[in-house]
């Protein structure tokens, strides 16, 4: 099966799509496309990142003063060379995606373990990676267009803290209702296909697996999210 007819089965006909990636795992090429794709919307969203960076350093220009110094604090507030940003890019964005990948393939694989015997890294790790496109393609590209129009990363959003655009990016409501992220659980939803036919298991049971380990990721990064906040008081 083409890359195209995989990556338009993933959005049209998710589930035989899924299944056949599982049985015959290769995953090479989509993961290329993924890469190639983040780190397009890295370059285009970079600007606004560093201006919404900038602008929290500065409205907790005292307490970060106060816990770092003066030098310290500007150090901080110092825009990064082209240099490292397109270090950023290319390297580092790119490398966490594929770690990301990795850990949750593996956190997949040990979930599974507790209702089937069967199924592989391999398998579980090309079903997540086609899966993908729900996210990284079709996510940021909503993404990138509510970006460009309100000139802002933080103050842009596709889960359910679009709901309460009242609410301050640094509060710990935001930070939860930013960890239920619409095109995430459509992934984990078409992953299941996948999970299932690794596994041998009923779609049901593979669904719980997907999701147990979504609830696991956003468990993680509300942490990560809650440790930021403290960054800043």
């Amino acid at each position: 099966m083409s890359l195209f007819k995989r990556l338009e089965g993933v959005f049209f006909n998710p589930r035989p799509t899924l299944e056949a990636v599982a049985e015959k795992p290769f995953w090479v090429d989509m993961l290329v496309l993924l890469l190639v794709a983040l780190i397009a919307y890295s370059f285009v969203v970079a600007p606004y990142m560093q201006k919404d960076s900038s602008r929290l350093m500065q409205e907790n220009e005292v307490r970060l003063k106060e816990r770092f110094g003066e030098q310290g604090y500007n150090r901080m507030i110092q825009v990064p060379s082209p240099a490292r940003k397109i270090a950023n890019s290319l390297v580092v964005v790119p490398a966490f995606f594929v770690i990301g990948l990795l850990v949750q393939a593996l956190a997949l694989l040990i979930v599974g373990r507790f209702v089937s015997t069967g199924g592989s890294f391999r398998q579980v790790f090309a079903a997540l990676v086609h899966a993908g496109p729900v996210n990284v393609l079709l996510g940021n590209a909503v993404r990138l267009v509510l970006v460009l129009t309100k000139k802002s990363v933080m103050q842009t959003s596709t889960s359910l803290a679009l709901l309460f655009p009242r609410l301050e990016v640094t509060s710990k409501a935001y930070v939860a209702l930013a960890q239920v992220d619409f095109f995430q659980i459509w992934m984990f939803g078409v992953l299941a296909y996948g999970l299932s036919a690794a596994f041998k298991v009923d779609v049901k049971k593979a669904l719980v697996i997907s999701y147990v380990v979504w609830l696991l990721k956003a468990a993680f990064n509300f942490g990560l999210g809650l440790w930021g906040i403290g960054f800043l008081r």
